[in-house]
């Protein structure tokens, strides 16, 4: 058993994205992660997919899922169900920041572009 801190997000290199890393393989997890997230007003995740399940849960504010083609939107209170290989993006179409919880399938988290090449991703998973 393990307690660790709930860190507040911070800055990343993807520009309106605040990070950190709840759990995951650094904490000895070996099939699961778990994300906090804040994606500022009118910014976006790039879009992208991994090879394991994600669940999405909005904690405050509003956003748009765009998923294998398709846009859905969605507020604070309502959960994402993200199957392993959909390509998607999260778009905060409010004037607030959004407030994320991912949680993985696993870990370390894998994720690709569309064009298939690896999104190195800033931050431990």
């Amino acid at each position: 058993m393990t307690v660790i801190a709930q860190d507040a997000p911070v800055a990343t290199p993807i520009p309106g994205v605040a990070h950190a890393t709840w759990a995951g393989h650094d904490d000895g997890l070996q099939q699961l992660s778990v994300w906090r997230q804040s994606v500022a007003a009118s910014a976006a995740t790039p879009p992208h997919r991994h090879d394991i399940d994600e669940v999405v849960l909005c904690l405050s504010g509003r956003g748009e899922l765009h998923i294998n083609g398709q846009v859905h939107a969605f507020h604070a209170g309502e959960t994402l169900v993200l199957p392993r290989e959909s390509m998607h993006q999260i778009h905060n179409s409010g004037d607030e920041p959004l407030e994320i919880v991912g949680v993985f399938g696993g870990t370390p988290v894998g994720t690709w572009l569309p064009d298939g090449s690896v999104l190195p991703l800033p931050w431990r998973t």
